[in-house]
């Protein structure tokens, strides 16, 4: 994807501590984002259907969203952006200390385009996340949304 402006990436994290690897791991790499946070599952949605204060949000060219989140899940976040016709096309990256066949599958079943576990080692984590954003916004050929 090469994009002639700066990449948007939402975090859906309700955790500070990852919250802050993720944002650092963000500044260490190559690709130029703006990176957007919410804290909990019913946050996520309003801001990608910009509503109840997000109208004025970006548009994500890739979700990073933590599976164990307050008010609605993970998957629940998931299951209703990959239902929307204009959404669908948003890569999400399913993002979980569960190593759990179940969270995994079930992740897959609703079209994750992939689950990660993330490292508890500081540097794992800012490897993977540099990975991720590299591979999802520099490697991969995504639609042109809007």
């Amino acid at each position: 994807m090469e994009l002639s402006r700066k990449a948007e990436i939402l975090l859906v994290e309700d955790n500070e501590a990852d919250i802050r690897l993720t944002k650092e791991a963000l500044e260490e790499t190559k690709v130029l984002n703006n990176l957007s946070v919410v804290k909990d599952g019913e946050k996520a949605l309003d801001f990608v259907f910009k509503r109840k204060g997000f109208e004025e949000a970006p548009s994500p060219d890739l979700i990073l969203l933590d599976l164990n989140l307050p008010y609605k899940s993970g998957k629940e976040v998931l299951a209703e952006i990959k239902s929307h016709p204009e959404l669908k096309s948003i890569p999400v990256v399913m993002l979980s200390t569960s190593q759990a066949k179940e969270d995994i599958n079930g992740a897959y079943l609703l079209h994750a385009n992939c689950f990660l576990s993330k490292p508890v080692d500081f540097e794992e984590f800012v490897k993977l996340t540099q990975k991720t954003t590299s591979y999802w916004l520099e490697t991969a050929r995504l639609p042109e949304l809007q």
